[in-house]
């Protein structure tokens, strides 16, 4: 029995509405039927649904309202878009002394209050409804649009989505495998990820339940999941599209799908994991045609993007790009390599693995097994004689002394690194074991970068910031008081988070003779963050704070990534 019942249990039995025995009975049949327990206490006849409400909001301090006695306005309807207040279970009452009162049917759930909280901009006050009043009121209110996962099924055509390769391919399959119930339901769960544009679809095994989130602009989305007994189908028909193995549960295995998306080419990439009530699965949607953007699109501002298109023009020389995991380094990677990719050079890249396949470009994958690692990668590179070379990744000593070497000798290499900013970078390779002279000499640019969420242009409206949100800002603040600041009210388009859409905010350190000084003399981070801000590096809250002023993201957005940023 999970927490929430076995708490429902207890509250019960402390309010004296069932007895222990009684308790025991309805866990043990919810257990062993996979039901809500509150669901066998009423069929039981232990109590029935209005008392259960009413000693749940006794016990929470909530009252207990009746939609059916109240005339909500429209004003009220248009404060939450109509998937939030489903997601949540929500409906919005009225707005009472500059609180918001909201009707929901489930106290325990916490974060949707939360939620409803950060939509509203307001203080919200929660009044407990029950769960049938809640469904009627919200068909009632917003209309019956939520399609049920049958007829969604039954939508879905060979143009919406087809197998390129993989375990499966839908123009070979029998029409008796084409209407499969399952085979359907993972290409519903798919459409709908690429439909909300989500960069990862998670599958999680809960004790009862079986959830699915999808990760959109960075934020995970929780959607209604199939049910716990589909959930063994799912996940075998998901390890046959990317040949996986579907006897081994075990252990954590990776695959890969390749489909045609509402006619759009998408690589999926597949990465199962052994957990306690089953394997969970994650799928990472590859959009081909999001790799193909300019430097403008991904985030740069006309005075860093001509540095550096300067940069990735020169001869030979390495450059950086830094930043955490899911900070869009490869997106730029290879916005860099198509950017150069002329008939005239010859470009080579390391990745593990290859994400995208780019046109024109030499692209090799690691591949451990067989100790084609990017060390031993490298050093055959080198006797192809390109001109440009991409690393993946420079993961340890012996590839960053190659990746040096080759711009030393007349190449341009492009890699990542794992560091906080852009100075960072410096100190890391030296602490890799690269003598400073040597990083000195090649390294000619460092680009940090994070992802921040764009303002839906749907829903933007000015605001006003807070004095709180001033004081974090420091010296900048006097200056972003002269620009109006937007944010996102939150609509359909949005799926009311005020947010659709994410941008890079950058921090460019070119490498100058100055700069080259101090990490000859072993300088620290910290003093070449110095001096290259005084030669006119920006710091990524800088940036970010430019994009605000721009009208393209919000302040709680920079603060969000950049909190180790005090300057």
């Amino acid at each position: 029995m999970n927490e929430k019942d076995q708490y429902i249990l207890e509250i019960l039995q402390e309010h004296e509405v069932i007895t222990k025995d009684q308790a025991e009975e309805a866990a043990r049949q919810a257990d062993e039927m996979e039901k809500p327990v509150v669901d066998k206490l009423i069929s039981l006849g232990y109590i029935d649904r209005k008392r259960y409400v009413n000693v749940i909001a006794s016990h929470f301090g909530m009252r207990v309202v009746d939609l059916s006695q109240i005339n909500i306005s429209k004003e009220m309807i248009d404060m939450i878009p109509s998937k939030t207040a489903r997601r949540n279970k929500a409906i919005p009452i009225e707005k009472v002394d500059g609180r918001i009162i909201v009707g929901i049917s489930d106290p325990f759930d916490v974060e949707a209050v939360d939620n409803l909280s950060f939509i509203l901009k307001s203080s919200v006050e929660a009044v407990l409804v029950s769960e049938e009043d809640i469904n009627n009121a919200l068909d009632q209110l917003y209309g019956v649009t939520e399609e049920t996962v049958d007829t969604m099924l039954h939508e879905i055509s060979e143009s919406d989505l087809t197998f390129i390769d993989g375990g499966a391919n839908i123009q070979e399959m029998s029409d008796e495998d084409q209407d499969a119930p399952i085979v359907k339901l993972v290409s519903l769960l798919l459409l709908e990820a690429f439909r909300n544009r989500a960069s990862d679809v998670h599958l999680e095994p809960m004790e009862k339940r079986f959830r699915v989130r999808y990760r959109i602009d960075g934020v995970l989305h929780e959607v209604q999941g199939p049910p716990k007994r589909l959930q063994p189908s799912v996940i075998s028909r998901i390890k046959i599209m990317s040949n996986m193995s579907i006897a081994e549960k075990r252990l954590p295995q990776d695959g890969r799908i390749k489909l045609k998306m509402m006619g759009k080419d998408i690589d999926l990439r597949v990465s199962t994991l052994p957990a306690s009530h089953g394997e969970s699965v994650v799928l990472r949607l590859l959009d081909k045609s999001n790799i193909l953007l300019g430097l403008p699109q991904l985030g740069f501002m006309t005075d860093d993007q001509k540095k550096y298109e300067q940069l990735i023009q020169m001869p030979n020389g390495i450059l950086l790009i830094t930043g955490p995991t899911g900070s869009g380094k490869t997106t730029t990677l290879y916005a860099c390599l198509n950017f150069i990719n002329r008939p005239d050079r010859k470009i080579i890249t390391v990745e593990d693995p290859v994400e995208y396949q780019l046109p024109g470009i030499n692209q090799v994958q690691v591949n451990e097994e067989i100790n084609l690692n990017f060390a031993n990668i490298l050093r055959s590179i080198l006797r192809q004689a390109p001109n440009v070379i991409m690393i993946g990744e420079i993961r340890d000593y012996e590839t960053a002394e190659i990746a040096v070497n080759a711009s030393l000798t007349g190449h341009l290499v492009f890699s990542t690194l794992h560091t906080n900013d852009a100075p960072g970078a410096i100190t890391r390779l030296v602490d890799q074991g690269i003598k400073p002279f040597l990083v000195a000499s090649s390294v000619q640019g460092i680009l940090a970068q994070r992802l921040v969420r764009r303002i839906c242009d749907k829903c933007k409206e000015p605001h006003k910031a807070s004095d709180k949100e001033f004081d974090l800002l420091g010296q900048a603040a006097h200056e972003l008081k002269k620009v109006t600041i937007y944010k996102g009210k939150g609509c359909d388009e949005c799926s009311g988070t005020g947010y659709r859409g994410r941008i890079g905010i950058m921090e460019l350190m070119v490498v100058d003779d100055t700069i080259r000084n101090l990490i000859y003399k072993k300088a620290s981070s910290t003093e070449i963050r110095s001096r290259a801000r005084e030669t006119g590096m920006r710091t990524l809250r800088e940036d970010g704070l430019r994009k605000v002023a721009a009208g393209v993201t919000t302040l709680a957005e920079v603060f969000r990534v950049t909190q180790g940023d005090i300057n």
